[in-house]
């Protein structure tokens, strides 16, 4: 591990940059306080998850930092920061876009503005810099290649024969996500969830709705016809069980966009390193990393990806209809589904 001896010139940027305003006006000090502190830990950023393995093996090779993850959920990892305070384990994670917001609100984020900011659209950043969207989910349906005449539409499914699996409604995002984007197809928003609602009840009186979750064991084994899924779950999915099997794309006639944005621990041991790896996420090769990793990056239209990662995304077109989430109504209406679903769709099956 490469790490610089003190000196007066590196404290004073380490103080500096650790109390510096938001924006990144000087890479070369923050760079310098990164490799003083030697280490970055997160939450929520395990190798395996949209290629972060590739971006942490890159900030030890260029920066010299230390890296170890522990893997949670959004809100686990914000209850960690809160309850650990000034005695923080954990320097950066990666919360689902809802989730953003109530990390500023419980107070345990502090804001750094990368130097990509401008390239990042406003509804994908918190405008302090508290929490920055790093790549994008939408809602995709993922189609066994079995189902005869398959849907390419929320409105198709109402017509097949076919099962359609949704596993958590109610407690997980994605699940949740579904319900929206069914919603937002059928002229509702996050405001008026009922037209997604309206449709798995018809789905359910069809008997047509299974709560099998979709994940590459249960595509392995058949259990899955189809299913709705962050596109980078279904793309990934689809390649581990065999790209010739199932099909993905986004629902013609509507989705919606949301996305994974890094909070950094407002206690956190190393706050420079957690600016750097911000920085790094947002840079073109950071983006590229998670492109790699069928993960859409949030500056798509300003980086140049390789033909391999291109490959791992869908074509652009194919979101034309995808709207993104307003993450303040989205907070505020998402909690009210598990109630919705249990009284209005699970009582039909």
């Amino acid at each position: 591990m490469r790490k610089f001896t003190s000196s007066l010139f590196f404290a004073a940027a380490f103080v500096a940059v650790a109390a510096a305003p938001v924006r990144a006006q000087d890479i070369a000090a923050i760079e310098a306080g990164a490799r003083a502190e030697g280490a970055v830990y997160s939450v929520g950023m395990p190798d395996g998850w949209a290629n972060w393995k590739a971006t942490w093996e890159q900030l030890t090779q260029k920066y010299g930092l230390k890296h170890t993850d522990t893997d949670m959920s959004s809100g686990e990892e914000i209850a960690k920061f809160a309850n650990e305070g000034k005695n923080a384990t954990a320097d950066i994670g990666d919360v689902g876009l809802e989730f953003g917001p109530i990390a500023v609100q419980r107070g345990v984020t502090q804001p750094y503005k990368p130097t990509t900011w401008d390239q990042i659209p406003d509804w994908a950043k918190d405008e302090n810099g508290d929490w920055v969207v790093g790549y994008t989910g939408t809602i995709a349906f993922i189609i066994s290649n079995d189902v005869k005449n398959p849907p390419k539409s929320w409105a198709d499914l109402l017509t097949g024969d076919y099962k359609f699996s949704i596993a958590q409604v109610g407690s997980a995002a994605q699940d949740n996500a579904a319900v929206l984007a069914a919603a937002v197809a059928r002229g509702g928003d996050e405001n008026n969830l009922q037209p997604g609602i309206d449709l798995f009840i018809e789905l359910a009186k069809q008997k047509r709705l299974v709560s099998n979750a979709a994940n590459p064991a249960s595509l392995e084994k058949g259990e899955i016809q189809v299913a709705a899924l962050w596109d980078f779950n279904a793309l990934n999915y689809r390649d581990v069980v065999g790209g010739d099997k199932f099909t993905v794309l986004i629902p013609s006639d509507g989705s919606i966009t949301s996305g994974y944005a890094t909070i950094i621990n407002k206690y956190s041991k190393h706050p420079n390193a957690a600016k750097l790896t911000r920085e790094y996420i947002l840079s073109d090769q950071g983006q590229i990393n998670l492109a790699e990793g069928y993960a859409r990056p949030i500056r798509v239209d300003h980086v140049t990806l390789p033909e391999s990662a291109k490959a791992r995304l869908l074509p652009a077109d194919q979101y034309a209809k995808a709207k993104p989430i307003n993450t303040e109504a989205w907070t505020k209406n998402a909690p009210t589904i598990a109630a919705k679903w249990r009284d209005e769709v699970a009582s039909q099956r």
